[in-house]
């Protein structure tokens, strides 16, 4: 696996991001937390939404940037239309496929049109780029679940996590 693979759906800088959202019940998922803005199922719905945003741009699809920050977190509806299981599965394979990518050299150096923030410019990238930015925007949110987690005493997970 390389290091870019790692990153997506390894334990390349903390645990792997499956095992970072398994064994969670609905209790957890969906507790408000006090001073945080989102719960591990906000979160992960970002994340997986951001992903899927990416995979759409590196596929050629032109999908617009959220005009809004709140329009890449899930509303009530779309909380109560996709279970955590189904989240989570949603989450892995996207993970995976992404992953996939990272195999391709020929793809990874092919450039992209991304775009940005509604009045800026669209930004143009390598595939590789991309999948660096989406890697470190995961990681950024999964340490938040992990921080939900340890604040739930539910970390570490039980096939294993990092505890400092």
């Amino acid at each position: 696996m390389n290091e870019l693979e790692l990153a997506l759906v390894g334990d390349s800088y903390a645990a792997a991001p499956a095992h970072i959202i398994e064994g969670l019940g609905s209790d957890l998922v969906h507790r408000v937390v006090a001073g945080i803005p989102h719960t591990i199922y906000q979160e992960l719905w970002h994340i997986a939404f951001w992903q899927q945003l990416s995979l759409d741009w590196i596929a050629g699809v032109k999908t617009p940037f959220p005009a809004q920050p709140a329009f890449g977190f899930p509303t009530e509806l779309q909380i109560e239309e996709e279970s955590w299981d189904q989240l989570c599965l949603r989450f892995v394979q996207g993970s995976q496929t992404a992953a996939a990518i990272t195999r391709d050299g020929t793809q990874l150096e092919a450039i992209i049109r991304c775009p940005s923030r509604p009045g800026l410019a669209v930004r143009t990238m390598s595939v590789r780029e991309q999948l660096e930015s989406l890697a470190a925007h995961n990681a950024y949110h999964l340490g938040r679940i992990v921080m939900l987690r340890q604040l739930g005493q539910a970390w570490p997970p039980q096939s294993g996590g990092y505890s400092w």
